[in-house]
């Protein structure tokens, strides 16, 4: 079912930027961005609406590629990675970690700044890390403090305890758990901002049936019925995937990865077409394909 088009929706994209510091996907069939495609899609990026990056402290060189494209005007967000159990001084850890990422990005503050392994903020250590956020946030040097979350259930132990600025977390439309289990609709409500990510579930929904991996073909079902409702609306995948995501008004950001310039002028095209409400039977379960850490289980 095609929905009602916005206008101007473009701002509500996040570039996502791990392909520019490691190899990334299994679409990925480029490796690493190179740094002048960096500085291309910044560009084209900025020039279509688009005023987010998204990176983390773990993503390779990503931090250190966007520092030396220069973010002027953007609003970052970046994530601490997992603590170390070895770490005795958490407000230490913390401070260090931002300062050497704030000198790789070349700035001097961020909009967000997310925990990275959501348990970590959970018993003693995870009191100290919560306090050392709110002192950053005091400070000055990040707006937001948040989560990235794999999974929904993961804020039923964190919210008691941590009440995020903003929340990041998988969403397509094969997982829909963020919605279905009500936390989308509660997050919204609660003020809280909410990114989503993995919005082609690593680019899996954009391949054609020849190119996907063997050790897929195990759902060749949930496959079926995908392509089939593709060719009943006579969309591409790529245009399916954005559409779901722009339905959902609760959405503040979707953040998107890209390998090149004309992935990211595919996107913003696609993005500017209709919202889409694909139907129920295309959502998944299945932990072992929703979930990509899964995959080298399967």
């Amino acid at each position: 079912m095609l929905l009602k088009s916005n206008m101007n929706c473009c701002n509500r994209l996040a570039l996502g930027t791990v392909q520019f510091g490691i190899p990334y996907g299994v679409a990925n069939q480029s490796g690493q961005v190179d740094r002048d495609v960096v500085v291309e899609i910044l560009n084209e990026a900025y020039g279509a609406g688009l005023n987010t990056v998204d990176t983390a402290i773990a993503y390779g060189d990503s931090e250190l590629r966007l520092g030396e494209a220069g973010l002027v005007n953007w609003n970052v967000i970046t994530k601490l990675p997992a603590m170390p159990g070895s770490v005795s001084n958490v407000r230490s850890w913390v401070n260090e970690s931002v300062s050497s990422s704030f000198k790789r990005l070349g700035v001097s503050r961020v909009r967000g700044l997310l925990v990275h392994h959501s348990h970590q903020l959970l018993g003693r250590r995870g009191q100290l890390l919560q306090q050392a956020l709110k002192e950053l946030k005091e400070k000055g040097a990040v707006e937001k403090v948040g989560v990235s979350i794999y999974a929904p259930q993961e804020l039923d132990e964190i919210w008691p305890r941590f009440t995020p600025d903003l929340v990041q977390s998988p969403f397509n439309i094969f997982d829909r758990r963020l919605a279905e289990s009500g936390w989308l609709k509660r997050l919204h409500d609660s003020g809280t901002e909410i990114h989503v990510r993995s919005v082609f579930l690593q680019g899996l929904l954009l391949m054609e049936r020849k190119d996907r991996p063997n050790k897929f073909n195990r759902w060749d079902a949930v496959w079926d019925r995908w392509h089939n409702w593709l060719e009943e609306q006579a969309i591409t995948p790529l245009q399916a995937c954005l559409g779901f995501v722009k339905s959902q008004p609760e959405i503040n950001r979707v953040i998107v990865g890209v390998d090149s310039l004309k992935q990211l002028q595919d996107i913003i095209t696609s993005f500017e077409g209709p919202a889409i409400d694909p139907p129920i039977v295309l959502m998944s379960e299945d932990i072992d394909l929703i979930n990509p850490s899964r995959w080298e289980l399967s």
